[in-house]
């Protein structure tokens, strides 16, 4: 019997030991860079000549690895032996396809330092973050292993009917195309594929050409634990071809994707299209960008506020699709919080994150961050009034090192209050009352995660009404979604409202099968 689900706890870094143990994983892992690494297509590693390298933003000229670039072709090979690994796949128990969950959870665990500190120096992301992802993932995996188990007790559900006897059984779909992002690299991989997995399906995995790296690793887990040759499967290679094969694909009988707006609608135009023999209509799990406010009205605890719209806005960089990009503040008190919010936001350490635990915010990704943050600010520059930061910081290492950013005074239709910049740059917005901040909160096409600070319970509840997000925070941080706890999806052009970490996201990836039997 398994102990009741608990949240991985979090590494304590003011503990000297917790961070010696780190330091050793970083070199650890730095003892590993300069591999090569395969496409794995059931028990095939298929070594390619024509190659890509995953590098650390915080020195782009250091390479961590070279990852093989597949073609259209590979797709089409994966796609078929999944399918063929389907035929047992889909029939093995429930619990034993728990147990894999189980078992990479605890490799995981033991290993939790290793894969933190592969995100340090693969995407950037300071200690503290690449902790939280990889405490992120440990939960993906128990949770859903125990979710699993759960649905096969449904036709408990079922009313009772004496004549006959009744049973509801939720059966895999078939085999899935799993696009992740780059920015929770363990995650959110983790947890798209364990879902998929879990449920019965036969995975094709394309990870982010910018973070390829610990999703190998994450893989490696499942195929050390002996799950069959051809459940899961590990593609590498440009979005435009591999992933765009896969959505494609005939055989394909689900996407699950996380990243952009503009990407997301491409599969989902993509994915609603039915193929020359496909005989199926595709199903499309999509999460995509948000353009997140954190609302301050005058009754809030506005200290609280001020560091709840900072660490939402500039952990790892912005680059979050749950980032609060927006704080709006009503007019009695937009001078107050604006001024605690810069005096904050000036104590944020940026520079390379395998320094120490000390670094708060480390690179944006790649050099196209860089051009679309830049452009950003300088449209937010003519938009409102710039406070603070806006500059590149230049390194010996050429990093693509951005200063966190504030514009005051932002109109709520400007552009830098309404499109996704996914980086380190925050619009605070005057609101002339309540009513206002609300009006401007749910005035962006995006609906993920939004916080509110207020002291007034009749706001508040006005807030759980009105305030259209699929994760609404009262008092604290718009960001950090704990699994289990905060299922997370949002509305809108945000996506489909999957709600990854929740009690019902495993249905996304079953069919539900009623059998009734006359006695």
């Amino acid at each position: 019997m398994l102990p009741e689900f608990r949240n991985e706890p979090l590494t304590d870094f003011s503990d000297e030991a917790n961070v010696i143990a780190f330091r050793d994983a970083l070199e650890r892992v730095k003892s590993m860079i300069g591999r090569t690494y395969p496409l794995i297509i059931g028990d095939e590693r298929i070594e390619l000549d024509d190659t890509f390298p995953s590098v650390n933003p915080a020195r782009p000229d250091e390479v961590l690895a070279y990852f093989a670039n597949g073609t259209a072709e590979h797709v089409d090979k994966a796609v078929k032996v999944a399918t063929q690994a389907f035929e047992t796949w889909k029939y093995t128990p429930a619990e034993e396809r728990a147990r894999y969950l189980l078992r990479a959870a605890a490799e995981m665990r033991r290993r939790k330092h290793e894969f933190s500190a592969m995100m340090v120096l693969e995407v950037g992301k300071s200690w503290a973050e690449a902790d939280a992802d990889t405490a992120e993932a440990i939960d993906f995996l128990e949770y859903y292993a125990r979710l699993m188990m759960k649905l096969t007790r449904s036709s408990d559900l079922l009313t009772p009917y004496p004549p006959e006897q009744l049973s509801l059984e939720y059966i895999p779909l078939g085999v899935g195309a799993i696009i992740p992002p780059w920015n929770f690299p363990n995650a959110i991989v983790t947890g798209m594929t364990s879902a998929a997995l879990v449920a019965g399906n036969a995975v094709v995995l394309k990870p982010a050409e910018q973070s390829p790296w610990v999703a190998y690793h994450m893989c490696e887990l499942f195929w050390e634990c002996g799950i069959p040759a051809g459940v899961l499967n590990y593609l590498t290679g440009p979005g435009e071809v591999v992933g765009a094969a896969m959505v494609e694909h005939p055989k394909t009988r689900f996407v699950s994707f996380t990243g952009s707006r503009e990407v997301g609608v491409q599969i989902y135009e993509k994915a609603a299209k039915v193929q020359p023999g496909q005989i199926w209509l595709k199903r499309a799990v999509l999460e995509m960008g948000g353009k997140d406010a954190v609302l301050v009205d005058e009754t809030a605890d506005l200290a609280a506020a001020a560091q709840g719209i900072v660490a939402s806005a500039f952990g790892f960089q912005g680059q979050k699709c749950s980032a609060g990009s927006r704080a709006i503040l009503v007019a009695d008190v937009y001078d107050h919080v604006t001024e605690q919010v810069l005096e904050l936001t000036r104590k944020l350490t940026v520079g390379a994150t395998d320094a120490g635990p000390d670094v708060y915010m480390g690179p944006v990704i790649d050099q196209d961050a860089v051009n679309k943050i830049m452009y950003y600010i300088e449209i937010g520059s003519a938009e409102g009034e710039l406070l603070l930061g806006g500059h590149l910081i230049e390194t010996d290492t050429n990093g693509y090192f951005i200063e966190p950013t504030v514009f005051g005074n932002v109109p709520g239709d400007a552009r830098i209050a309404q499109e996704e910049i996914f980086g380190p740059v925050l619009a605070l917005i005057r609101a002339e009352n309540f009513d206002h901040a609300l009006e401007i909160a749910n005035s962006t096409e995006y609906g993920l995660t939004g916080a509110v600070y207020s002291r007034d319970r009749r706001r508040l509840e006005r807030a759980r009404r009105e305030f259209h997000v699929g994760n609404l925070y009262f008092n604290r941080k718009c960001t950090g979604a704990l699994v289990g706890v905060h299922p997370f999806g949002g509305f809108n052009m945000s996506g489909t409202d999957s709600k990854a970490g929740g009690p019902d996201y495993l249905l996304l990836f079953t069919q539900a099968k009623s059998v009734a039997e006359r006695l």
